[in-house]
């Protein structure tokens, strides 16, 4: 990989801009002031991508190497980027009812388990340290409202009884308490996962980096040239020169030269209300909540800690890494049906944000993770769920570039690497067909 992209000048494909800001980003705050890079940089270690992974990428190169003046950028405003457009769920254990094996490969998700916990122990000391994020360790909900949805339950259960987790069943009664919905008839409760703002965080943690780091928003990374004895990069404000590159871009790392081609870039979309008032609240549980949708189609719904609603489903292929208006709205629909679904008596008040977010996946669902090239690092292709999994990657990929070892690094380095994709129209259409045919199958889960 190293005799295809070293010395020369590669021409970087700016990321396209999302159509809507996430809700989360507009329900955090006023936005904070910003730097965006003028003029000529050079630093020990520069990170590119100011995601999950690349936060704690540069947190962690930072604290490894405190006498390294190391430099984070991003191409847009960190907390409105694809990391803080998910839902706020850290897992330690994601469910997986797609995969043949799920059941089978305790291996694999122990490892998974153990790279999880990882990263949410390392999200934790960012919140320890004062880091606001309205962090909430109350566990998940999987929850079903059909009979094939209970059976997506119990497969579930079945893996976690294989590796000696703890459960416990949620019944009809319960679930519409918990939630105010009759909508749900059973459930599985998971304690280990996070629920958090995602938005807030990144912002947050962004802001009280190492005092070795500057952080760059709003500056996009035009050219690139790999070489000796640093790597260079030319921005539409200045240059940066660095000894060392960690590459944090998910899907946009194509555009760096490596893995040409590979990257799936999929969108989901999410829809949420404004601030509840007092009557509505008493129709919506007892406090904040997150569940996940027992089929993996189905609809992911959160009451958040400053009492809102929010709802996520529809999948879509994001042709040239990007979605319009178009496709966000339509999604919006669907996420009234599930509102209406779930709280017929609230669903006239509508909704306050709709927005999307892409997640990257390879077709033999590999993951870029390592040195590619040398001093050129990478973390991307998350393959989803990546709050937890993403933050252990990026602190993971620091340590590798630090000359460290861990169980996790031994982990990550036996991972799969992602495959060419196919062509894009077949890849259009496979996902498009697919994620449809899915979506349909989910039915009530919807």
């Amino acid at each position: 990989m190293a005799s295809t992209v070293f010395g020369k000048r590669i021409d970087v494909a700016p990321p396209k801009k999302d159509p809507t800001d996430s809700g989360w980003y507009l329900a955090a705050g006023p936005e904070l002031p910003y730097n965006t890079l003028r003029g000529e940089v050079t630093c020990e270690c520069l990170v590119i991508g100011a995601g999950w992974m690349g936060l704690h990428a540069a947190r962690r190169y930072a604290e490894l190497n405190p006498s390294a003046h190391v430099v984070l950028v991003d191409a847009g405003r960190i907390g409105n980027n694809a990391s803080g457009r998910c839902l706020g769920f850290a897992i330690d254990l994601a469910h997986n009812p797609r995969k043949r094996d799920f059941i089978e490969d305790v291996k694999g998700n122990n490892e998974e388990y153990h790279v999880n916990l990882e990263g949410t122990a390392y999200l934790k000391s960012w919140v320890d340290m004062g880091v606001d994020c309205d962090w909430d360790p109350q566990g998940k909900y999987h929850s079903a409202a059909t009979d094939h949805g209970v059976a997506d339950l119990m497969n579930f259960s079945k893996a976690l009884d294989r590796m000696g987790q703890k459960y416990r069943w949620v019944e009809k009664n319960e679930m519409q308490d918990l939630t105010g919905s009759k909508h749900y008839i059973k459930g599985l409760f998971h304690p280990g996962t996070v629920l958090l703002q995602p938005a807030k965080y990144l912002m947050n943690a962004a802001r009280m980096m190492p005092k070795n780091v500057t952080v760059y928003e709003n500056t996009i990374v035009n050219t690139a040239t790999f070489g000796k004895p640093q790597h260079v990069f030319q921005t539409q404000g200045g240059v940066i020169r660095a000894r060392k590159v960690i590459l944090c871009t998910a899907g946009y790392l194509n555009n760096f030269g490596f893995f040409p081609k590979s990257a799936i870039p999929v969108y989901t979309f999410a829809s949420m209300t404004r601030v509840l008032t007092e009557k509505e609240l008493a129709g919506v549980g007892h406090g904040p909540f997150g569940l996940i949708p027992a089929n993996s189609f189905g609809t992911t719904v959160r009451r958040t800690t400053d009492n809102r609603l929010i709802f996520r489903n529809v999948y879509a292929y994001a042709k040239g890494h990007n979605v319009g208006t178009a496709e966000i709205y339509n999604a919006r629909e669907y996420q009234k049906l599930s509102f209406d679904r779930r709280y017929p008596e609230l669903t006239k008040i509508g909704f306050e944000h709709s927005w999307g977010g892409m997640l990257t996946l390879a077709q033999n669902g590999g993951m870029a993770w390592g040195e590619l090239a040398e001093n050129v690092y990478s973390s991307s292709f998350c393959n989803g769920t990546g709050v937890s999994r993403g933050s252990a990657f990026g602190k993971a990929i620091a340590e590798l570039a630090s000359g460290m070892s861990s169980e996790t690094i031994e982990i990550l380095k036996r991972r799969a690497k992602p495959s060419r994709a196919y062509p894009e129209l077949i890849t259009e259409f496979g996902v498009n067909y697919v994620t449809g045919k899915r979506f349909k199958e989910a039915g009530e889960e919807i």
